[in-house]
């Protein structure tokens, strides 16, 4: 624990220019400084130790005996601190340049790529060098694992509520449609609508457990009795597939079976007295906002998206 008599580091650097240059004004002007302000700081030291450190003449400033043994040791402390400012400067340029990420797969596949893209574009338009970025695609479970252990610095999951232990920044919101395949009997246009009854009482395809998409489903369904899945599939390339071939019905994210609804690879099945609105959330460790520097141009970024 520090005494109470170490001066401030700008200070001691003061007092070291001061004894190259010989002149409180010129030490000053280096360091970008007004005199008067050199002078508080000259003060202050004298104060803590006791003695005075500059003595003042016409011809300029030089340090008093004291002053000198203060010198040879303030050069000893900021070359340490220099040391120190160095080592934290590399690490902050680090984390500039390298940005570990991980998403549940909906937002990996679907919105990630467009969000990196723009943030990519940002940078370079303010002459800075793009971030490189890894990034994981996982279902939400894992990706809340990853952020808390420290494995990543940022997260971005789906579901009807943001994880607990974990700081998060509500980035957006998706909704979940119910799909079948062309042939199956919901996609005839007299009976594109059914009720969520009709709906949790037929065998889905759905996602593995922890995925972002197949919680907000169930917890839509929680008052109804479901019948058990007719497949479960790790990822939304796969259940869309299936629906596809004629597996079942399934409620995937709006973003995934843009391009099959256009298609008609797939149709679109409307779902009566039912909520499949999902939060799309970017979530961290530690303070209340994102990590400074590429983490929080990320979130702001993917905010501004939606």
């Amino acid at each position: 624990m520090l005494g109470p008599h170490v001066p401030e580091l700008r200070a001691l650097e003061l007092l070291v220019v001061v004894s190259r240059t010989g002149s409180l004004g010129a030490a000053a002007a280096e360091l970008g400084i007004t005199q008067q302000a050199a002078s508080s700081r000259v003060r202050t030291m004298e104060a803590l130790v006791g003695e005075p450190l500059v003595t003042r003449s016409k011809r300029g400033s030089e340090l008093t005996p004291t002053g000198e043994l203060v010198v040879q040791w303030a050069d000893r402390v900021l070359d340490a601190a220099q040391e120190l400012d160095a080592g934290i400067t590399a690490l902050r340029a680090d984390r500039r340049s390298h940005l570990d990420i991980a998403a549940s797969l909906t937002i990996a596949e679907h919105m990630l790529p467009g969000w990196l893209v723009g943030l990519r574009t940002e940078q370079v338009k303010r002459g800075q060098q793009p971030t490189e970025i890894t990034m994981t695609a996982t279902n939400t479970a894992r990706v809340v694992e990853m952020v808390g252990a420290g494995d990543v610095t940022l997260g971005f999951v789906e579901g009807p509520d943001a994880p607990r232990g974990l700081r998060h920044r509500l980035v957006g919101t998706d909704e979940l449609l119910v799909v079948v395949g062309p042939t199956h009997p919901w996609a005839q246009r007299s009976r594109r609508r059914v009720s969520a009854t009709t709906l949790a009482a037929t065998p889905l395809v759905v996602r593995e457990v922890g995925s972002g998409t197949r919680t907000v489903l169930e917890r839509a369904l929680a008052d109804l009795p479901m019948a058990a899945p007719v497949l479960e599939l790790s990822s939304t390339a796969s259940v869309r597939a299936a629906v596809a071939a004629g597996a079942g019905p399934a409620a995937v994210g709006a973003h995934a079976v843009r391009d099959d609804l256009a298609t008609g690879r797939l149709v679109q099945v409307a779902v009566t007295g039912l909520d499949l609105t999902r939060r799309l959330h970017a979530v961290w460790k530690g303070g209340p906002t994102p990590p400074e520097g590429p983490a929080r141009e990320l979130v702001a970024w993917a905010a501004r998206r939606h």
